[in-house]
């Protein structure tokens, strides 16, 4: 049976929402006393017209010193001056767009920040995009042979053989040049995968791979968290954290692709700029 694009986008964003459900009571499980994520609807607009929203999912806990798990489901037409940017879009600015989008900063330095999304966009094409990354905060874990980055890679290795046995190298190269800081000459951890308009041509298999995607991510990073919460830590790892921090910053306000699209976009700005960590220190 030929799956129509309305099916599609509603399984897809059945999906993504199911992501943060899970991911949420993941996290959660590893506060000692009982943070849980707080909830917030938008919408996009002002509410005149209906262009879709999303939930917010904020957590502040004792483990996790600030996350941020935001499903959204957004559309209408881009700017004119967007447009352009946006593959399949200058022909009609129309466009629809979901997915889920994750930003974890541990309080403890020796658990590593990590990142994950992936999202389905429609315009005159379709395709899906994502990936996951690991930030260590301290030099002694910024290396590949750690065992944090190790696992980490593994389980994305494991998620994309699956699929094709050309995925993990394909978009582990690309993670390693998405997320580099050109003005540091450093990539801003130790990578991951990172993918964008993907379409084989095969939806349904496209869109397993992405279920994959979460899936690893789910699977292994509350385990890394896990290892290394209660890892004793001084003043100077603290700090060094909070320098490391602030290349996270760098990155995100001057490289970042999703944050430019959803400032963009319309989106909403609160969730756009939750993968802010909570306290950071530049020297």
């Amino acid at each position: 049976m030929t799956i129509d694009l309305e099916q599609k986008k509603k399984q897809a964003s059945d999906w993504f929402a199911q992501v943060q459900t899970t991911l949420c009571e993941r996290i959660e499980a590893l506060e000692p006393n009982g943070a849980r994520f707080e909830r917030k609807a938008w919408k996009r607009g002002d509410g005149t017209l209906d262009q879709g929203g999303g939930t917010m999912a904020m957590l502040n806990g004792e483990t996790i010193e600030k996350a941020g798990i935001h499903f959204s489901e957004v559309y209408g037409e881009f700017s004119p001056e967007f447009r352009k940017q946006v593959d399949g879009a200058e022909e009609d600015p129309r466009f629809w767009a979901a997915g889920v989008s994750v930003i974890v900063h541990p309080k403890n330095p020796h658990a590593p920040t990590a990142h994950m999304n992936t999202r389905m966009v429609v315009t005159t094409k379709n395709w899906f995009g994502g990936g996951g990354d690991l930030t260590p905060m301290l030099d002694a874990a910024r290396r590949q042979d750690h065992a944090d980055t190790i696992d980490f890679h593994k389980s994305y290795q494991t998620a994309c053989d699956r699929h094709d046995a050309s995925y993990y190298a394909t978009f582990k190269d690309e993670c390693d040049r998405y997320f580099y800081l050109p003005h540091r000459n450093e990539t801003r951890g130790t990578g991951g995968i990172f993918y964008d308009h993907l379409n084989s041509g095969d939806w349904e298999a496209d869109f397993a791979f992405t279920q994959d995607v979460g899936r690893a991510f789910i699977d292994i990073y509350p385990e890394i968290i896990k290892r290394r919460y209660q890892t004793e830590y001084g003043q100077a790892e603290r700090e060094e954290q909070l320098k490391r921090r602030g290349r996270y910053v760098e990155f995100n306000l001057l490289y970042d692709r999703g944050t430019m699209f959803g400032l963009k976009t319309g989106g909403n700005i609160e969730s756009i700029l939750s993968s802010m960590p909570p306290l950071v220190m530049w020297p």
